[in-house]
């Protein structure tokens, strides 16, 4: 079998010489197009930086089961930044309390946040005005004497004792929605008809003239946490159609990048 490699040695030179001796040259593949892949910009990377602190201190402060839907955190969350871009709050202010309107009256949809521990402070029942709707809101307004609750952001004020005990005023910050708040006294106070036992006895929540009502027994707690100007959200269902000015992401984005030390291009 020594024979095999000179055969075919044999046949490979003979197919050569049939070969063509002006053959044109293989012409070379083209080469492959270069991709460019341009960096993200500084205001993209704060936008994404932005959106990851959201979905961080969410997780972190207890919020994934607490029944506050992150989309209300997020709304809530950037309102909180964008008030204290335009000086609305203290830079030490870190207590966000967010009320959540299109979730039934039956449900905690109360929740007061420490955003600098990243822990929930407080989660129980709220009231909502007696013209907003039974068990559920519907109808909001500005308007005194209108006895329904009011939607979009507040900053506390003082405390005072009325009727109800110990009580907060607040300060509305959303024109068309809830500036006549502290003139209609839409105030955070305790009330007997905000509790469990009223819940059993007639499948609802007790209804107030406006005011986000607490239960008593926690009602005072709660205003001396979020007393002297905290931010407090009142997020409304769909139907509401609220749009506010202070959701607007990019000062809000331009406002968290100042508090982390990045310099974000065109601010």
């Amino acid at each position: 079998m020594s024979y095999l490699p000179t055969v075919s040695a044999s046949l490979l030179l003979s197919a050569l010489s049939f070969l063509p001796t002006n053959s044109a040259p293989v012409a070379a593949a083209p080469a492959p197009t270069a991709v460019v892949v341009e960096a993200p910009s500084s205001r993209a990377l704060a936008t994404a930086a932005f959106e990851q602190h959201i979905l961080q201190s969410y997780a972190q402060s207890g919020l994934v089961t607490s029944g506050l839907p992150v989309l209300v955190f997020r709304e809530a969350l950037i309102g909180f930044y964008n008030l204290r871009q335009q000086g609305k709050i203290a830079p030490d202010q870190h207590v966000l309390t967010v009320i959540d309107f299109s979730q039934s009256s039956k449900a905690q949809r109360f929740w007061v946040i420490d955003l600098e521990k990243q822990r929930l402070l407080f989660r129980t029942l709220v009231a909502h005005g007696k013209n907003t709707g039974e068990e559920f809101a519907q109808t909001f307004s500005n308007r005194e004497g209108s006895e329904m609750s009011s939607l979009g952001f507040y900053r506390t004020g003082r405390t005072y004792q009325g009727k109800h005990g110990l009580s907060l005023k607040l300060h509305g910050l959303d024109t068309n929605y809830n500036t006549n708040a502290y003139d209609r006294a839409v105030v955070v106070h305790g009330a007997s008809y905000v509790s469990e036992d009223f819940v059993r006895q007639h499948g609802r929540l007790g209804r107030s003239q406006g005011c986000p009502a607490l239960p008593v027994g926690e009602s005072s707690d709660i205003i001396r946490a979020i007393k002297n100007g905290s931010v407090v959200y009142a997020h409304g269902p769909a139907q509401a159609s609220y749009a506010s000015n202070w959701l607007n992401l990019e000062p809000a984005v331009l406002a968290f990048a100042g508090t982390t030390g990045r310099v974000v291009a065109g601010q």
